[in-house]
């Protein structure tokens, strides 16, 4: 039986585990097109496909390639899609989170001078990398699937629940 507010299934209003891959994902999407920018991508003429020879930074802080910006653009195309029901949404920030866990941990063990550094990352994508994995696996855990609807409706289920 659903508590006062909240409707079973989360494919509804307001889900909150919606609300976060909608949210996740458009700001993948927002970081993928902001590395093709110059200017907020500082030295937009290092830009490479891929490798740790690409000398564009975006914000002058993350080391970016057209790959990792890419990388950020099917996150976020993902997000979105995922976001239209709670369990792919749930998915979308445990599965997307896993990989940016691990994601840290290459960036961790990879010589960021070697060609291994094919993504490429420096530290500062590193310790990013990490609150972002973690962040996502957090709110993938915690938030409920269930659609929070506002104040119970006299005359509806949700009404009299206890």
């Amino acid at each position: 039986m659903a508590t006062a507010g909240y409707a079973q299934g989360g494919v509804g209003r307001g889900s909150l585990v919606r609300t976060a891959a909608y949210v996740v994902g458009g700001l993948f999407l927002l970081v993928g097109i902001l590395g093709f920018i110059p200017g907020i991508t500082t030295h937009y003429d290092m830009l490479s496909w891929a490798g740790h020879h690409s000398g564009a930074m975006l914000f002058g802080i993350f080391n970016v390639s057209a790959l990792h910006n890419i990388v950020h653009l099917i996150f976020g195309v993902a997000g979105l899609a995922m976001g239209r029901a709670a369990a792919t949404a749930r998915t979308f920030l445990l599965g997307g989170g896993i990989i940016y866990l691990a994601l840290w941990i290459f960036g961790m063990l990879v010589d960021q001078d070697s060609r291994a550094n094919f993504i490429p990352v420096n530290t500062a994508d590193n310790w990013l990398h990490l609150g972002l994995g973690a962040a996502m696996v957090v709110l993938g855990v915690l938030l409920p699937a269930a659609a929070f609807s506002g104040s119970p409706q006299r005359g509806r289920p949700e009404a009299h629940a206890h």
